[in-house]
C-alpha cells in the first residue's frame, strides 16, 4: 500500500473521532473482519479481542453508554513502517453507573490491508 493511501486512511479516521462519526469510520475504513484489542479484558467480556466491524460497533456503544465524555483530544497519526499508524486519545469522562470522572489516555496502534483497517491494538 502507498504511504499517500496510508495517511489518508489515518486522517479520515482523526476526523471521523474529532467529530463524533466513529460509526462512519467503522463503516468506510474498517474491513469486516477488522480485529479489535484491548490491553485487559473488559467488563462484560470474555477475551481482550472483538472481532468483525458489528462487534466493534457494539464496543463503541457500550462506551457512549457508559460514559459521559466532558472533553476529548486526539494526537497524530504516528506512522510505522507502510502499513501501521498509531493515535493519542486522551478523555476526561464520568462514568454514568458509578459518576467517578477520571481522566484516561491510551495509544491505538492501527492495522490497514488491501485499503482497510484489519486491526486496532489499545494501550492504557
Amino acid at each position: 500500500m502507498s504511504r499517500e493511501k496510508l495517511k489518508e486512511i489515518a486522517d479520515q479516521l482523526i476526523e471521523n473521532c474529532r467529530t463524533g462519526n466513529e460509526k462512519q469510520g467503522l463503516s468506510d475504513l474498517y474491513d469486516p473482519g477488522a480485529i479489535s484489542v484491548e490491553a485487559i479484558v473488559g467488563p462484560g467480556a470474555s477475551s481482550r479481542e472483538t472481532v468483525g466491524v458489528e462487534a466493534i460497533q457494539g464496543k463503541h456503544e457500550w462506551w457512549a453508554n457508559t460514559f459521559e465524555v466532558h472533553s476529548s483530544n486526539v494526537e497524530g497519526p504516528f506512522f510505522h513502517g507502510d502499513d501501521r499508524f498509531a493515535v493519542i486519545f486522551s478523555f476526561e469522562a464520568t462514568n454514568r453507573e458509578t459518576s467517578e470522572r477520571a481522566a484516561m489516555k491510551e495509544v491505538a496502534v492501527y492495522t490497514v490491508s488491501n485499503g482497510k483497517i484489519i486491526r486496532e491494538e489499545f494501550y492504557y
